[in-house]
């Protein structure tokens, strides 16, 4: 028995599959939130040139 032929850029169809074909979301990880981590990156820099700003002021 020979099986049908499928044209090209069309997936054959699968035996007991029920679901529609979808995109699969991708995984963020760690990078999910960006604004969070440049947050966080921004105050620690603040802080840190605060620290030298007050060593100057102090003088």
């Amino acid at each position: 028995m020979t099986h049908p032929l499928v044209p090209p850029g069309e997936t054959p169809p699968v035996e007991g599959s029920i679901a529609e074909a979808h995109q699969e979301r991708a995984d963020g990880g760690i990078w999910e939130h960006p604004y969070l981590w440049l947050g966080l990156i921004v105050v620690g820099s603040l802080l840190f040139a605060g620290f030298f700003v007050a060593r100057i002021g102090g003088l």
